[in-house]
Parts: C-alpha cells; structure tokens; sequence
C-alpha cells in the first residue's frame, strides 16, 4: 500500500488544535523543523494520525534522513511485540523498502532494517537483504554489516550458507580467521575447521585477535586433527604433526602423543605402538620422555586391561586367546623393566660425552656382558676428550677392569693399550691410566712388568717441551707427572734395589717436581738403609727448592732426625743449620724451632745460649705465642739462674704483651715478689698494673690487691691503693652519658665512687669506704669531699669519747702526742729460700727481724 493510498484511505480529522501547526506547513512545506513539532504535537495522538503526518512530510520532503529515521523507528515501535505473522511488519517492511530508494548509503536505515527482518525469521529474504546492504554501501561501512550479517547466520542452522558468508568476510577481515574455526567446530564441520586452521598456522603473517601465538595455534590443529580421525579426511595428519616435530622442538612429546593418539582412535594400534617407540628413543628432554613414556604405559595397560575383559567374558578362551594375553602382558613388563634405561638414553642424548651417564648405563646392564662390552665400546668412541663432562680415563680404566674381573687379563692390557694412546685434555688422566695398569699388574703379582711400565712411561721425550704448555699432546709431557714419578717411587722402594729407587728420587729432583713430602719420604728411605749423610744431604737439595711455609715440614725433620742422630756432637754444625732455619723463617712456624733450639742448648750447649734463643724467641713469634714463649723461659731461667734472674724478664714481658696477657703477667710478678718478701715490689707493680683494669671489669685484680694490702700493707697504703681505684675508675669514666649524670645527681646524698653507687655491686671495698663516709658526718665534717678513716684516733675533744671503728687498722707506732695506743698488727711470715741471699746468708742467732 502506497503513502498516497493510505492517505485517502484514512480519514484526516482536524481539530482546533491542529490549525497552528497546519497553516505553519502551509506556510513552510519544507521546513523539517515545522513537521517534527507537528510530529512532536501528534506522538499522544493515535498512531495512524502520526503515520499520516510522517507520509506528508515525506511526501514533501523524501530526501530527509531525520524525517526517515524517526518514521521508521516509529513503525518498529509500533510492531513491537505482535506476532510475526501480523501484516504489520509486512508494512514496516514496505516502508524500509520505500526508505531505501532515498537512504540506499545511509548504513543506520539498511542496520535497522537487516535487524528488524532478522527477527522475523525470514532467511532467504533477511540474507538477500544483507547482500544489497553490501553491495549499496561503500567498502568502509562494511564492518558495521558484517557483525549483524554473522549474527543471523549464526542463529540458523544453515551451515553451508553460512560457510560461503564466512568465506566471503574474510576476505575483507582475514584476521578473525579464528571465529569461523569455532563456527565450523561448532557445527561439527570438523574437516573443514582443520582445513581453515592450517591454512592460518601456514601464514606467518597472521595475528590472532585472541593473543594466541603461532605454538598455540599448532597445538590446537594438533589437538583437533588427532582426536577426530574419522572426521578429518582431507589433511595428511601424520605429515603434519612430523612438520611441528621439525618446528617445535620444545613440545615433541605433546606433539609425539598426539601422533600416537591418533593412530590409536584409528583403530591402528600397532602403528601407535610404533609411534610410541619412536618417540622415546628420539626425544631429548626428561620432561618429553616422561610424557611419551606415561602416555605409551597407559596405552599398554589400558590395552591389556581391555583384553582381559574380553577374555574374561568367553566362556572358553581359547589358546590364541592366553597366547595374546601373556603376550601383551609381557610386552607391558618389558616397557616398565626399561624405563630407567631408556631415561639414559635421553640423557645421553642431550650430551653423549656425559662420562657419569655412561657410567649409570653400564651398571644397568649388571649382568649381561655383552651388553656391557657394547656400552663401553660405545662410549670410548663416542666422547671427545675435549668436550667430555667428567674424566674420559674412568671409562678406559673401568673398562679394562671389566675384562680383569673375568679374568681376561690380556684384553685388560689391550684395553690399557689404547687408553694411553688418547689424547687427554690434562697430564693427570694419561697419569691416571698408566698407574692403574701398573696396579693392575701388581694385583696379578707381575711386579717386573710393573716396573718396566713405570719405566716405559717416565722416558724422557726425544724433545724438552715444558709441562704446562697445552699445545703440546699430553704424552709428550707425562715424563712430568708427579703422580706417575710418586708410583714408580713407591714400586722401586717395595719391589726395586737401592740404587735404582735412589736413581728414581734423583731424577724426580733433577726434574724439578719434587714435593716437601717426596724430600721426607727420600730422606727416610735413605735412613731405613743407614746412609745418614745421604739423607741430610737430600734434605738440604729440598730445603734448596722450596721457600716458606712450604720448607717448614722438610726443616722440621731435617733437624729432628739431625738432634736424634749426633746429639751435640756436633753442636756448631746444628747451631748453624739452626740459624739458617731462622733467618728467614715466618712468625707463624718459629715457635716450635725455637724450642727444638733452645732445647739443643740446655742439653748440649751452654745455659746463657738457651736463654739467649728464649729471648730471641719473644720478639720473633706472633703475638699470640708470646705468652707461653715468656712463660717458658721464665720456668727456665728461675731453674738456671734463680727466681730473681726472672724480674728482667717479666718487666720485658710486661712492655710487650697485650693488655688481657700483661694484667695476668703483672700478678704472677707481684705474687713472686711477695713470696720474695719484696712488698714495695710488689706494691709498685700492682700500681703499674692498675692503670689497665677497669674496676667494673677487673673485679679479680683489685681484689688481689686488696688481699694483699691487708695481709701486707697498713692504713696508709689501703687509702693509697683506694684513692689509685677512684682515678683509674674516673678515667675509664670520662665519657659519661646525660643518663649517668642524672642517676649520681639523685644519688648525691649517699657516699662511695662511681662503683660504689652500681647496683649490686656489694663488695668489702664499698662497705668500708660507706662506713668511713658515716663516721666522718657523724664528727661534725661539712667538706663536701669523701672522706676516708683517719690513721690516727679520733674522738669528741670535751668529752673525750672514743669512735669505735669496727673496720680500722690497728698499727704499732709511736705517738708524738697523747698517749701512747699499743695495737697488734698480725705478720704473716714466710721462710725464703736461702739461695735468694747467696753470700749474704743470716748467720745461726741472727734476729728473724
């Protein structure tokens, strides 16, 4: 029905309201303006009255998109929600259509309308629609269609229609290439979605709007080509997993299992069998292997297991039937028995000079042989030297040991033969191999052949080339190879004569390769057959080659053996080996010399040159050696020379230990004085010692020295030695914190050091010194000053009341006033050695005072 048919075929009815707007359209019939404020006024009307304003307005002005834009939507509103077989959507039909005359590249009308036909359900009408929209709009307006175009066809089961759209999208949007494959997976069109996704695995310029790499694309074809074998039909699935094997490296055993999978749902189980087993002996990782490996052992167990349940259901199985069973049974034991060798084989794989691994397999095949001999046939032709992890001569070793151990002796030596011949990267390895085939002859008593083996290899070369020069093969340099010369050493000593095992030692030092301990072991043979001068002669070629610390052990017993030989027969002789030992010997190695020496001294030499090398050995040994040296030679010097002979040497000591060594030097010295009966000795050294004993920290030294100056000493030396402890305790003070300063300031009213005021700190000192400070404030004192007891008596002058001190001191002395105190001061005596007077001995009467 045309505009103009529905026009007269409704009756227009005007009311008053209507005149405004109509004179303003017959003043202005194409103003766009004037027909939507009708149209506005018109929206509450019914709805034919503002279809009819809409088909005037169009009548006058067709080329409106507004105008059209707003009819349509309308007409749709006014469809909305009646059933689809209702006349009405055939005009809204008719009205797009009508539109499109005018709106044909106006992308919004041919959007509704493709949406509006959509829900209609009418496909052929809806897709050739969709083609007009595509061919009437330009190329740039297409991706608005499109999605509405795969919208439709998506809804419909219509696969063939919607395979050929798809085809023709993507040739205007090949990137979403990955949209079609899930369509044609989702309709099942599994041969064609595998087509699809190789051709996009193919090109290597395709992006994935999903993120997806190139990999992941190749594992999904994978996927979907191996498990749907009887779908896909038009792609060589086997050729196309090997290309990814060739490709993808790092996923060969996900991409093995997919080959194997899919020969398996084919139904070819054999040649998955022989998928499987090509897999694990060409894989090269652990992780391949272990994924090859589990998934061939469940394809085993499940196709045994699956067997024994048909088995099971015949009521008589015959004997093809136990035939078939056992014999997949035993094919899946075999499968489990070769793992761990199998898992070598990947091992080696990745790096076939890994000696250890060659190793691991030739225990596998404990017990067979043959396998055995082939393993190592394999690996001594397979490793490089130069590139061998591990040593390449444990393989020839082993090797000719195997043949030993079956006793095939001479295939051993064969073997031996050869493992000489090899170019080694280091000297050590040839080394290694020809003192195992010299052991090997010991084992089997060949002892001549062993020795002639030592002699073939320590042969000096028709050239001098130097040891440490790489460019020359490593049998050049073997002459030089301390191990070889050590064994063959070690052979002439046991099985040789003495002048060939002497001739061995002379040419290892003649070569220059000796070690400290090859001199030793060359002295003691030397010894063992009496030729003492021999031996200190090899001695002193060692002492000639080495420097310090390395000569330490060869002087240590070069001059043992000489002291345990001659004595002090020759004094001088070892006297000068001594001093040449101690020119220049180390600080760290001089203390067990100058003992060896000192010792020389006391028991073959002269007493003033033992005590000599003591004095030498204080100043020559480290610092914390210097303890036990001034120790030892004080023991000695007071055996030699008597107790006061050691004064001079403990004030030395005193001068150079450290501080902790001085403080326990300084009372051994005091507490010798004292038994001297030197107490202002004494005294002074406690004094010169207090000035490094903190008395919060040295609480043992002041109460030495408290100990004594009570045994030994009066009220004057005590208030000395106290009035010494508050100045060093004040200089270990003089960086006392804020905090400090206030805990004395709130401490002000009690009396005593720094000390005194600690916590805890309730020792005999402290109560003394607090008792003298209360004795004091009770005489009437004002000095703000500590006050300590007086020597004297003191007392209230007019009452001639006397202060009791429970603490004080009693001293006999004479008064030179008042009256005359008698007081008993208890002596402690001590008898003193008589050879302390020398000539000066008291005669028999002599008062003891």
């Amino acid at each position: 029905m045309t505009a103009r048919k529905l026009i007269e075929s409704l009756e227009i009815v005007f009311t008053d309201d209507d005149l405004p707007y109509e004179e303003e359209i017959l003043r202005n019939p194409y103003s766009v303006k004037h027909w939507l404020r009708y149209i506005d006024y018109k929206k509450n009307a019914p709805k034919h009255g503002v279809n009819i304003v809409y088909e005037r307005a169009l009548k006058e002005l067709p080329g409106s998109y507004k105008l059209w834009y707003n009819y349509l939507k309308t007409r749709r509103q006014q469809a909305r929600g009646r059933c689809i077989n209702d006349s009405l959507y055939e005009e809204v039909n008719n009205a797009f259509e009508r539109s499109l005359i005018f709106m044909h590249k106006m992308p919004r009308i041919w959007m509704d309308y493709c949406t509006f036909l959509t829900n209609q359900c009418k496909i052929t009408r809806t897709r050739t629609v969709f083609d007009r929209a595509l061919r009437a709009l330009p190329i740039t307006q297409h991706h608005r269609i499109w999605p509405l175009y795969l919208t439709f066809i998506k809804k419909h089961d219509i696969s063939e229609t919607a395979m050929r759209v798809f085809r023709r999208y993507l040739k205007l949007c090949p990137e979403n290439a990955e949209e079609f494959v899930e369509y044609l997976i989702d309709v099942k069109r599994l041969d064609d979605a595998a087509m699809v996704l190789a051709k996009i695995v193919n090109d290597e310029n395709f992006a994935s709007l999903h993120g997806k790499s190139n990999h992941q694309l190749w594992n999904e074809l994978c996927d979907l080509i191996s498990k749907n074998p009887g779908e896909v039909h038009s792609l060589n699935v086997d050729a196309i997993i090997r290309g990814g094997l060739h490709r993808y490296t790092d996923q060969l055993g996900h991409l093995w299992n997919c080959l194997a999978d899919y020969y398996v749902r084919s139904g070819l189980f054999d040649r998955a069998r022989d998928i499987y087993e090509e897999a694990i002996q060409t894989v090269t990782t652990v992780r391949d292997f272990t994924q090859v490996f589990d998934s061939y052992a469940q394809f085993e167990e499940l196709s045994l297991s699956k067997r024994m349940e048909e088995v099971s259901k015949l009521a008589n199985p015959s004997e093809d039937d136990d035939i078939d069973l056992e014999l997949r049974l035993a094919r899946f034991e075999n499968l489990m028995e070769r793992r761990l060798l199998l898992l070598n084989s990947v091992l080696l794989r990745q790096n076939p000079h890994n000696v250890k691994e060659w190793h691991k397999r030739v225990m596998l095949y404990e017990g067979k042989p043959h396998e055995i001999i082939n393993t190592y046939t394999e690996a001594v032709q397979t490793v490089d030297p130069k590139l061998a992890v591990g040593k390449l001569n444990t393989l020839w070793v082993e090797f000719a040991k195997f043949y030993e151990s079956n006793g095939q002796v001479e295939d051993g030596r064969l073997i031996f033969k050869k493992a000489t011949e090899v170019p080694y990267v280091r000297v050590d390895d040839l080394a290694t191999v020809w003192c195992n085939w010299a052991e090997m002859e010991l084992r089997n008593e060949n002892y001549e052949a062993a020795l002639k083996l030592m002699h073939t290899a320590t042969v000096l070369p028709s050239r001098k080339v130097s040891y440490h020069d790489d460019n020359e093969t490593v049998q050049a340099r073997l002459y030089k190879s301390l191990k070889l010369w050590s064994m063959y050493a070690d052979l002439e000593e046991s099985f040789g004569t003495f002048k060939s095992c002497k001739a061995v030692y002379d040419r290892i030092i003649d070569l220059k390769i000796a070690t400290p301990q090859i001199i030793i072991n060359y002295g003691l043979f030397l010894e063992e057959h009496n030729y003492y001068e021999e031996a200190f002669r090899a001695y002193e070629k060692g002492i000639s080659l080495f420097k310090w610390p390395n000569v330490y052990d060869i002087w240590n017993t070069y001059l043992t053996k000489f002291l345990n030989r001659y004595g002090g027969t020759k004094l001088e002789r070892a006297r000068d080996l001594f001093e040449q030992c101690l020119e220049n010997c180390p600080a760290k190695y001089a203390k067990p010399l100058y003992l060896l020496y000192s010792k020389l001294e006391e028991e073959h030499g002269m007493a003033r040159h033992a005590m000599a090398v003591y004095e030498r050995a204080t100043t020559a040994v480290p610092p914390e050696e210097m303890f036990d040296i001034f120790n030892i030679y004080i023991k000695k010097a007071a055996e030699i020379y008597g107790i006061p002979k050691t004064r001079q040497i403990y004030e030395n000591a005193i001068e150079v230990l450290p501080e902790d060594r001085t403080r326990e030097m300084c009372l051994r010295f005091a507490e010798m004085e004292t038994k001297l009966g030197e107490i202002d000795r004494a005294r002074a050294i406690y004094a010169h010692c207090s000035q490094i004993c903190d008395p919060r920290v040295t609480v043992e030294f002041w109460q030495t020295w408290k100990e004594f100056e009570v045994r030994h000493g009066n009220e004057d030396t005590m208030r000395e030695m106290l009035r010494i402890k508050r100045s060093v305790q004040a200089m270990y003070n003089t960086q006392v914190n804020m905090m400090s300063a206030q805990m004395l300031s709130s401490a002000g009213s009690m009396s005593g050091t720094i000390a005194d005021l600690a916590p805890g700190a309730k020792d005999d000192m402290r109560m003394l010194e607090a008792k003298a400070a209360e004795m004091v404030g009770t005489s009437g004192s004002k000095g703000g000053n500590i006050m300590f007891v007086r020597g004297e008596t003191q007392g209230d002058k007019q009452t001639g009341d006397k202060v009791v001190n429970p603490d004080e001191i009693n001293i006999d002395e004479d008064e030179e006033e008042g009256e005359e105190v008698e007081m008993e001061i208890p002596i402690e005596k001590q008898n003193i050695p008589s050879e302390i007077f020398g000539s000066l001995k008291r005669k028999v009467g002599d008062d003891d005072d």
